[in-house]
């Protein structure tokens, strides 16, 4: 299995080599609880600012480290996304106080090539 990436967004950033061959990805919503398990297994942050890091350190219960980087995503690679339930105002930064406020949920990504089908 590739790497397990936790991201800041539900979009999933797959690297354009991977695009050229033509991807399938899989998604689904998954529970605090099942997020938590994927990442005990260790992951790469991609959380790129320090209010989300410490709300989504606080809703995970470990330590999520600010990462400011692009990842692209390839064939057998994961990531479990924070989405917010709202669209945010352009440039718009929110506290850890405002992040409390507004409903969110994850989402489990996985890419896979074509051939590939995953039954979960």
């Amino acid at each position: 299995m590739g790497k397990l990436y936790l991201l800041s967004t539900g979009f999933v950033p797959v690297a354009e080599e991977e695009l050229e061959k033509g991807v399938d990805i899989l998604q689904y919503k998954i529970s605090v609880d099942a997020a938590k398990n994927l990442l005990k297994q260790g992951f790469i942050s991609a959380v790129g600012h320090e209010s989300t890091a410490k709300f989504m350190s606080q809703i995970l219960g470990m330590d999520i480290p600010v990462n400011r980087t692009a990842v692209w995503l390839r064939v057998g690679d994961r990531a479990i996304g924070f989405v917010l339930k709202v669209r945010l105002p352009e440039g718009k930064v929110l506290t850890e106080e405002e992040l409390k406020q507004i409903p969110f949920y994850l989402v489990y990504s996985r890419v896979l090539s074509p051939d590939q089908i995953e039954v979960i």
